[in-house]
């Protein structure tokens, strides 16, 4: 997984509440077994309008989006994160997003944040301006830079490290590898039986 520090970009406004996991990627879709490609299906119905925003310069190449309350609700689809990702998007901002979307994005690389409605309608505003739709997103620092000044956010600090460090949850798991394998050595001699019983189950299957 790619770090996350800071993330410079243009932040493109999506002024709409409840928008689930299909309609930022359409069931049709699901198909595919690799991430790569999804980013021309993201919010595929939406961008049947020309005038849609991630339609247009420079919002077209947004890498922020900032979005109204209960963002990426419906299904706990994770290829929802995996085409805002593969589109170049890796932040989102929100008054609110759901809970599954919300971990999924950090098991994918894409910081979310939840901040208050009267901070979101200033990045909102900014947003909308070709002029103001620049943005920084510090990481470490947990601040937004913006062309208003400088707003600051919270996020768990272990999520932090993860993105910090590009650390997946496959990544965590291994960084235990070696605890992982005396155990299961220890196992293997102690009950001898175990590491074979799943294995005959699924021949008799």
């Amino acid at each position: 997984m790619t770090p996350f520090t800071t993330l410079t970009g243009i932040a493109a406004p999506l002024p709409v509440t409840n928008i689930d996991t299909d309609k930022i990627l359409a069931g049709r879709y699901l198909k595919t077994i690799t991430r790569a490609g999804l980013g021309r299906h993201l919010f595929s119905t939406l961008r049947e309008n020309p005038d849609f925003i991630l339609n247009r310069m420079p919002w077209s190449s947004a890498r922020i989006l900032i979005a109204l309350d209960n963002f990426g609700c419906g299904s706990s689809r994770e290829h929802a994160p995996w085409a805002l990702l593969d589109f170049g998007i890796r932040c989102v901002i929100a008054p609110s997003i759901a809970d599954i979307f919300y971990n999924n994005c950090f098991k994918n690389g894409i910081l979310p944040i939840a901040l208050p409605r009267a901070q979101i309608d200033i990045l909102m505003d900014l947003a909308k301006n070709p002029e103001s739709a620049g943005m920084t997103v510090d990481l470490p620092s947990q601040t937004i830079t913006t062309v208003a000044g400088p707003i600051g956010f919270s996020v768990e600090v272990t999520r932090k490290q993860n993105l910090l460090a590009g650390m997946d949850d496959i990544a965590n798991t291994l960084e235990f590898s070696r605890e992982i394998e005396k155990f299961e050595t220890l196992r293997d001699r102690v009950t001898p039986w175990v590491p074979h019983i799943a294995p005959a189950r699924l021949r008799s299957k």
